[in-house]
């Protein structure tokens, strides 16, 4: 390897023929999807409360379902001292068929956060600026035992994001797409 080389595209020959064949392969693969299962994932994505591109992306680049969703404290809009939120917030909860667990974020307590929200456990989120083993740590403690990429994440900042590739969780869905009206 030459120094200054980024690994960038090819340059050998057939690079077109390539990007048209690995185009039309992933146009062939959706029709080909009975609709059963189409419907069906129509159904889980209601299920958890997605839209069903949301859904069929994160689905598409796991393989797996999602049976488990973490909820940020500020995804929630709690916060200390305020620790009520919108009775439509409160129904969307209700509804995700999946373990619901909440991350509260300095200084909220879990156990505030689970007084508060209709989540199954809560636990402490990571501390902002810790270094990544303890982020890695705190997440996978917050997992209850779920494999992470059956797990994702709602969440309401860019910081917030990063935790998905800390522990290569499934997706990321910030809290504005997941509380949509």
């Amino acid at each position: 390897m030459m120094i200054g080389h980024n690994n960038g595209p090819t340059m050998d020959a057939g690079g077109a023929w390539r990007t048209h064949c690995w185009g039309a392969a992933r146009k062939a693969l959706l029709p080909h999807l009975p609709i059963e299962v189409l419907r069906g994932r129509l159904k889980r994505a209601g299920e958890l409360g997605l839209d069903y591109r949301t859904y069929a992306g994160i689905r598409a680049t796991t393989g797996r379902d999602i049976v488990a969703v973490l909820f940020s404290s500020n995804a929630l809009e709690l916060r200390k001292g305020q620790l009520e939120f919108a009775a439509k917030k409160i129904e969307k909860l209700m509804q995700t068929e999946a373990w619901r667990q909440g991350l509260a974020t300095q200084p909220l307590q879990p156990c505030d956060m689970l007084r508060a929200a209709p989540l199954d456990g809560a636990s402490a989120a990571p501390a902002a600026f810790a270094p990544f083993r303890v982020q890695r740590l705190a997440l996978q403690q917050a997992l209850s035992g779920f494999a992470s990429d059956e797990t994702i994440l709602v969440g309401a900042y860019g910081a917030e994001a990063e935790w998905c590739a800390t522990a290569r969780l499934a997706g990321y869905v910030p809290t504005q797409v997941f509380f949509a009206e």
